[in-house]
């Protein structure tokens, strides 16, 4: 279909996705986008400790139950299309053919929007050398010189989502979107994570918090639209608009 509209998700770990922008992404296939998620790795040596608790676990094992875990969540927010990279974590390994992998699928994915993590974490640098990472993907494959003969991309926005210490990663959200119609399956996907249990709740709270700053913004006590959750986000690139709201 020529008007057929898709996006596409780069996280770090195979759980990013779910907390970040899980509403997003439901909400989006709902509207008829088909969403790719690219996860850079499983999480598998630095955000998988319940596992590595376990007597007997072993690399291969983890690595399995994340990605089950991840299709899962995927499968709860209505995803056809998950890819793992398996670029290793703490670090990502981001070389020179990951960067050819990326690229691939951006070209492939067509996405009319992007999205990936806060520009700086200290606490965790797969997060934004990940987004380092998109944006340099990005500018490559809108290169017409690199693999000529390919559809070039066009100039897709690339959002930002909330990074787990709001307050220390100079993340500012300049749009928050609604997602209370899908919260189910955002709260849903949530739950097949089940290494990190004690995110469950936190990731809820997030989505009430922004939910109540959607409302301020689109109105407050004047009039403001309800929404009980909420995702928000950083845009990178300027909006082109013909008349400003």
């Amino acid at each position: 279909m020529a008007d057929k509209k898709n996006a596409l998700v780069i996280s770090a770990h195979a759980a990013d996705f779910v907390w970040r922008c899980g509403g997003a992404i439901a909400l989006h296939q709902e509207l008829g986008y088909e969403v790719t998620v690219a996860c850079l790795s499983f999480g598998e040596r630095g955000e998988s400790a319940k596992l590595w608790k376990q007597d007997g676990m072993t690399l291969d094992t983890v690595k399995k139950v994340r990605q089950e875990e991840a299709k899962a969540a995927a499968d709860a927010l209505g995803v056809n299309d998950i890819r793992f990279l398996d670029l290793g974590d703490y670090p990502l390994r981001l070389d020179r053919d990951a960067q050819d992998q990326m690229v691939d699928i951006i070209r492939e994915v067509q996405p009319k929007w992007m999205m990936s993590h806060s520009k700086w974490d200290p606490y965790n640098t797969d997060h934004m050398n990940t987004t380092q990472f998109a944006l340099e993907c990005r500018m490559i494959a809108q290169a017409w010189g690199h693999n000529p003969g390919e559809k070039v991309l066009g100039a897709p926005q690339l959002y930002l989502f909330e990074p787990h210490q709001t307050e220390q990663m100079g993340w500012k959200p300049n749009v928050f979107l609604d997602i209370t119609p899908v919260w189910d399956k955002k709260r849903a996907a949530i739950e097949c994570m089940q290494g990190q249990e004690h995110l469950w709740d936190f990731y809820t709270n997030v989505a009430e918090n922004r939910g109540n700053h959607f409302r301020r913004n689109s109105g407050g006590m004047a009039g403001g639209r309800k929404a009980e959750y909420a995702e928000g986000f950083e845009m990178i690139f300027p909006q082109t608009v013909d008349e400003l709201a």
